[in-house]
Formats: C-alpha cells, sequence, structure tokens
C-alpha cells in the first residue's frame, strides 16, 4: 500500500512564517487606511482655521469617504480579473501620493484633492487586504486571521482621533499625513517581498465601464444625500430631492446594465445566495447602528459630561477595547470549532441591548455606568462584523470571493452613512425643538442658536442655563438609540436563517473557464452543495476558497 506525501515539518513551518509576514505588512495597510477615517475629527478645527476654508470643512471628511466607497467594488472585481498584488500596490501608492498632496497643502482645495487621492488608494487597501487573506488562508484557520483584522479597526477608531489631537497640540496636524509615507512604504516592501498570490488566468479582462461609472454616480448621490441632508440643505431642497432621484434612476439603470454586462463589476448571481443576502443585510443594518451611535456619542460626552475632546476620545476606550479583545477572541473560536453562525447572531442581539440600555442615559448617569454600556456594544460589534465577511466568503469560489467581499463592505460602507445621517438628523430637529422649548427667555441670547454651542461654551454657562442645554443634548440623542432596536432585531431574524455551510479547509484554484455559463457567468459548481463546502468533500480538504 503506498502512503501518501506528507508535507515536511520545515515546510509547513516556512509556509505559516510566510503568512505570518504577509499578515503584518496587511495589517499595516488596514490600520493606514482605518485611521485615516477618524484621525481628522479631532484636527479638522485647527485645520480649516490655518486653511480659512471653514465653510468646506465636511469635505475634507467626506471626499475620503466618498472615494473609498467608490472604490471598494471596482477594487473587488478588478482584483478578480487580473490578480490583487498589482492593484494592491497600486492602491497603497495611491494613498501615498494622497498624503504627499494633503501634507503639503496650502489651501482647503488641495486638502480635499489630497483626501481624495487618498480615498481612492484606501478603499484598496480595506478591500484587498480582506481578500488577500482569503487567497493565502482557508476559511476554517480564516477566523483567526479577520477576528485580529477586526481588532485593528477598533483600536484605530480610538486611535485616530487621539494621534490627530496629540499632532493639531504638538507637531503639528500635517503629521497626520506625513506619517503615512514611511508606513505605506513598509507596507510595499512587505507586498514586493513577501506577497505570494496564486497567477490568474490570463487575457484581456473585458471592464464593465459603464457599471463602473453607474455604480460611482449612484453612490455619489447617496453619500452626498446622507451628508447634506438637513444641515447643509434642508430635506425637501431641490438640491436633495434632485440627489435622491439621482440616486434612484442610476440604481435603477446599475442594475439592467448588470444583467447583461459580460463581467458585471456587482454580478447578480451574488444575489441568489441565501448567505450573502441574510448577511450583507444585517451587516447594512449593523453599519447603520454603528456608525448612527458612534457618530454622536464624542459630542455627547463632550456636551453631557463635560469633558474635552481627548477625554471623550479616552471614554470610548472601552467600546473599542470590548470590540478589539472579542473580535479576536470570536475568530479564535471560529478556527478551533469550526462553528460561526452563532456569533453574529448572538453579537447582533447584544448590540441591540446596548442600544436599549444607551437609551436610558441621564445627564447624571455614573462614568462607568456609561462605559459598562459602551464596552456591552463593543462585545456585540466584535462578534459580528468580521464573522459576516467570513461568511460571505465561504459561500463563493476563491475566482469570486473579491467581488462577493467587495459588495458586502460596500453595503456595510452604505448603511454606516445612512446611519450617521439619519441620526444626525434626527439628533439636530430634536436638539432645536428642547432647546426652543426650555431655553429661558432671559438666557435666549447667551445661547440661541445650537449652531453655537461648544463644549467650552457650554461649561462656562450659568448652571442654570448649563442644567438646560445638557438635559436637551440627552433628551435629544437618547430616544434615537430606542429608534434603532426594531432595525437590529430585524438583523437578527435575518440571521436565524443563515446555512452553516462547514467551513473550507484548503483554497480551490481550479475554476476553469469552461464551468462558468456564458450569458451570466455563473459557476455550476455552486449549486452543488458538496462544492460550496456542505458536503464530506469539504471537510476531508478536497477543495476550498
Amino acid at each position: 500500500m503506498t502512503e501518501l506525501p506528507t508535507v515536511a515539518p520545515s515546510v509547513a513551518a516556512a509556509n505559516k512564517r510566510n503568512i505570518l509576514l504577509v499578515f503584518a505588512g496587511l495589517m499595516v495597510t488596514m490600520l493606514l487606511a482605518s485611521l485615516d477615517q477618524t484621525i481628522f475629527s479631532t484636527a479638522l478645527p485647527t485645520i480649516v482655521g490655518e486653511l480659512n476654508g471653514v465653510d468646506h470643512m465636511l469635505w475634507v471628511t467626506t471626499a475620503y469617504i466618498l472615494a473609498s466607497t467608490i472604490m471598494l467594488p471596482i477594487y473587488g472585481k478588478l482584483g478578480d480579473l487580473i490578480g490583487r498584488k498589482g492593484l494592491f500596490l497600486g492602491a497603497i501608492a495611491l494613498f501615498i501620493i494622497g498624503s504627499i498632496v494633503g501634507g503639503l497643502s496650502q489651501d482647503m482645495t488641495w486638502l480635499i484633492i489630497g483626501r481624495s487621492v487618498q480615498g481612492l488608494g484606501g478603499g484598496g487597501l480595506m478591500i484587498l487586504s480582506q481578500a488577500i487573506i482569503a487567497d493565502v488562508v482557508p476559511a476554517r484557520e480564516r477566523g483567526k486571521y479577520m477576528g485580529i483584522m477586526g481588532g485593528v479597526f477598533a483600536l484605530s477608531s480610538v486611535a485616530g482621533p487621539l494621534l490627530g489631537g496629540w499632532f493639531t497640540e504638538g507637531i503639528g496636524w500635517r503629521w497626520a499625513f506625513w506619517m503615512n509615507i514611511p508606513l505605506g512604504l513598509l507596507a510595499i516592501a512587505s507586498a514586493m517581498f513577501f506577497l505570494r498570490l496564486p497567477e490568474v488566468a490570463k487575457g484581456k479582462p473585458r471592464l464593465d465601464v459603464g457599471g463602473m461609472m453607474l455604480l460611482a454616480i449612484a453612490s455619489t448621490c447617496l453619500v452626498l444625500v446622507t451628508t447634506w441632508g438637513g444641515t447643509t440643505y434642508d430635506w425637501n431642497s431641490p438640491v436633495i430631492i434632485a440627489l435622491i432621484v439621482g440616486t434612484v434612476v442610476t440604481a435603477v439603470a446599475f442594475v439592467l446594465l448588470e444583467r447583461r454586462a459580460a463581467e458585471p463589476i456587482m454580478p447578480l448571481h451574488l444575489f441568489k445566495d441565501r448567505n450573502f443576502n441574510l448577511t450583507t443585510g444585517a451587516g447594512l443594518i449593523i453599519g447603520i447602528a454603528m456608525f448612527g451611535a458612534l457618530a454622536y456619542l464624542p459630542t455627547y460626552l463632550q456636551m453631557v459630561t463635560g469633558a474635552n475632546a481627548t477625554e471623550a476620545g479616552f471614554l470610548m476606550i472601552p467600546l473599542m477595547a470590548a470590540l478589539l479583545v472579542t473580535s479576536i477572541i470570536s475568530g479564535q473560536l471560529v478556527s478551533k470549532t469550526g462553528r460561526y453562525k452563532w456569533l453574529p447572531l448572538v453579537g447582533t442581539f447584544i448590540v441591540a441591548v446596548a442600544l436599549v440600555l444607551l437609551s436610558t442615559m441621564t445627564s447624571t448617569l455614573a462614568l462607568w455606568v456609561l462605559c459598562s454600556y459602551l464596552a456591552v456594544m463593543g462585545v456585540g460589534l466584535g462578534m459580528s462584523m468580521q464573522i459576516l465577511i467570513l461568511i460571505v466568503q465561504n459561500s463563493f469560489p476563491i475566482s469570486q470571493v473579491g467581488t462577493a467581499t467587495a459588495s458586502n463592505n460596500y453595503f456595510r460602507q452604505i448603511g454606516a452613512s445612512l446611519g450617521s445621517a439619519v441620526v444626525g438628523s434626527l439628533f439636530v430637529a430634536k436638539l432645536t425643538q428642547l432647546l426652543s422649548d426650555r431655553m429661558p427667555g432671559a438666557a435666549s441670547g447667551a445661547a440661541s442658536a445650537s449652531n453655537s454651542l461648544t463644549p467650552a461654551i457650554v461649561r462656562d454657562l450659568p448652571a442654570a442655563v448649563r442644567d438646560v442645554i445638557v438635559g436637551a443634548y440627552n433628551d435629544a440623542l437618547t430616544p434615537v438609540f430606542l429608534y434603532m432596536v426594531p432595525l437590529v432585531l430585524i438583523a437578527v431574524v435575518l440571521l436565524c436563517f443563515v446555512k452553516e455551510i462547514p467551513l473550507a479547509t484548503t483554497i480551490e484554484r481550479d475554476i476553469l473557464p469552461e464551468s462558468l455559463e456564458i450569458d451570466g457567468m455563473t459557476n455550476n459548481r455552486l449549486d452543488d452543495p458538496a462544492e460550496r463546502g456542505a458536503g464530506p468533500e469539504a471537510l476531508s480538504g478536497s477543495h476550498g476558497r
């Protein structure tokens, strides 16, 4: 009887070492992209003051978010078509170029251009890092890596505002750009020397240019609606109505075009997969809840507790620490047991519980209690976010992992924009009403408009007026958390129907063009449960993704 060949321990150790080196480089790039989503939140007042552009302040953040959102599905699809390594290096280079432009900017126009270029690269750093892990690590082992990725995201959410404040008060806000250059060069060197990815099929790819343009227009209109609506423009203004109509029209045109495209940027057959639909819907809702809650909590903490910007950042640490620890532990559990459905299910329910707790906050609530509520939110998010991406990746072969991952992330990003906009609109409307109703007539001149209130001003007001304003902030924000609870419970119900397909133990490389349908480019083998990892072949390591 012939013995099966075994992998030498030295070879296995070398492979593991290479994966760890690649993973370290991916973590640097993930840190770069996620830091730049938050690092300017505390530095913005100083930046726009120096560059005389307060009226354009919103665009410093919006430009990055918009550019990165548009690029998510483009990077995902191109990575599947032409390979991810070259795109990854290009995305890092774009990010560095944007950082140089931003660091050298002498006016708001160049600053916004720099942030836009950063966003064009940043979208690729996030999505390609997640897809590259799928190229080198089987789904069964991928959980522990995805968990650490979620932890990096959590870390950057706290580190970003703190670094931004530290740079602004110390060596200067431009270092928020300059620090990206050595880190980016380190990531490029790591990718060039250690990143070894499988070759993709040679040939000239048929790019879905029309789909890319329509998706970019629809995304732009939607992000502008969520950014401008209720703040820069009234919700019933001609500009917002035109943007809403533009979003709907281009979205419908995009769907019609994708049905006929040879290589659609967001293939409609993705939406035939039950797990993809359920996890993408749940991810969108979690994005709404997470960013809706987090967008205004720092402001709430400053206004209600009297903390300054840096102290408010530190008060968010319990949430992020809980997310960091839980995300890593969840990933380890998935890799160890192979079971994953219960984690996002329980985690999403915990998010709903956290929102209920946050809705009970009062202006006199002890800080340790408030921080414990935030920690509960972090536990729920840590059990949910990265596992949902893993479920999506496990539902498709490696040839479609980039596209599927990017599509899932795209909808979560849209959820984040919607959450921030909806919560902001409800919060500002309620706050304005409460201040108008409660403010004593004699004190109305001191704080007649919520637009002029800052934490420093509120702290210096007479106690009677300060108590009214603090109470208004509390009573305006806390009900919004309760409004989101039914939405999150819908996500819990969706996740109840996820089918727990066994996680693949190897990486499938043998998807041939002959196994694809010409019209829909749909892999016929996906309809076979055994080929999707549901049969004993998946457990024996005959294929993977």
